[in-house]
């Protein structure tokens, strides 16, 4: 990435627990915290590579169109998948929507949902030839937070997909930058609980894992006037250093040994509907990178991947968040 070419994501010591599940381990001994990876805006979609992954997250707010689905998954359709993970879904059949938007190029190969809380996956026209395998499952991690579309938790989907077992986690953790140690928890449970009743001895385990989704870390030891000055300077990449995420991973907390892109865009969280602005209401809100894309590669020396992309889509504004794509290509390595 940028100059490196390929991601090496450690190894690591892994439990018996952890590697039945193959969701990637949190708190390994040897802790390596989060990897941040340079992307290098280039790809020349599986010419140099097996597989090519486009990935968005966005929180929704409860409100969508179909100029803002079409504007998320953009116009370059080359990928080999599209996964896109949705938080606080409006009660409209965004399934239809989304299968709307990329009826030129894609079909629908499979979803998970629980109520608000919703991923989908899609390949490209007649690629479920390619599935040997597809399972989903869901883990809730309690209340809805005051309302049915802002529901806690995660789902999953599972795919064997043209020889790479991968597994795809959307999730939306506690809200409040307080809550750092519930979100941690949060993150745990779902790692240990996804694909349990599954769990066969005998199965091969997944090789990449992808988490996405309003994970609601904030920024903290900051005030928000001081952060929006910095941002309004483009100096927002001196405020990474102060994001719960990482450091919680430094700390050996969660997504032990995975990797994310630089964070090169400006805080997706928390705006005024309708721009980007910044959060004017009385609460006024410090800016933070709530809304991430973290993957792991269990064994490095089997595939390598290649970070495309990792940015904002700031020209929609239809919810208080701010959708964020990645582009990850992988190669099995010969």
């Amino acid at each position: 990435m940028g100059n490196l070419n390929t991601i090496q994501a450690g190894k690591g010591r892994r439990s018996k627990y952890k590697r039945k599940l193959s969701l990637g381990s949190f708190n390994d001994r040897a802790h390596e915290g989060i990897k941040t990876v340079e992307a290098d805006n280039l790809c020349e979609f599986s010419r140099n590579s097996d597989l090519c992954i486009c990935i968005v997250t966005w929180n929704m707010n409860g409100q969508v169109s179909y100029e803002d689905l079409v504007e998320l998954v953009g116009s370059n359709r080359r990928y080999d998948i599209l996964v896109v993970g949705l938080q606080e879904v409006p009660r409209n059949n965004i399934a239809r929507l989304l299968q709307d938007a990329l009826v030129e190029t894609h079909d629908l190969l499979g979803k998970a949902i629980m109520q608000s809380l919703q991923l989908y996956v899609f390949g490209p026209k007649k690629s479920d030839l390619l599935i040997k395998e597809l399972k989903v499952d869901k883990h809730s991690v309690g209340g809805c937070g005051g309302m049915m579309r802002r529901k806690k938790g995660a789902v999953a989907i599972r795919i064997n997909y043209k020889g790479f077992r991968m597994v795809f986690i959307t999730c939306h953790l506690s809200a409040h930058a307080r809550n750092v140690e519930e979100r941690n928890s949060e993150c745990r449970h779902i790692s240990h609980s996804l694909f349990a009743k599954y769990w066969n001895p005998y199965a091969r385990p997944s090789q990449i894992t992808i988490w996405l989704g309003d994970l609601n870390y904030r920024l903290q030891g900051i005030d928000t006037h001081p952060a929006r000055t910095l941002i309004q300077r483009n100096l927002h990449r001196l405020l990474t250093s102060k994001g719960q995420l990482l450091q919680e991973a430094q700390r050996g907390q969660i997504f032990n040994g995975y990797c994310e892109g630089t964070l090169t865009f400006k805080p997706t969280y928390k705006y005024n509907i309708g721009n980007s602005n910044y959060d004017t209401s009385y609460k006024v809100r410090v800016p933070s990178w709530t809304d991430r894309i973290l993957f792991k590669i269990e064994d490095p020396d089997e595939i390598s991947a290649s970070l495309h992309c990792y940015e904002s889509v700031d020209d929609i504004y239809s919810s208080d968040h701010k959708p964020v794509r990645a582009h990850i290509c992988f190669k099995l390595s010969k």
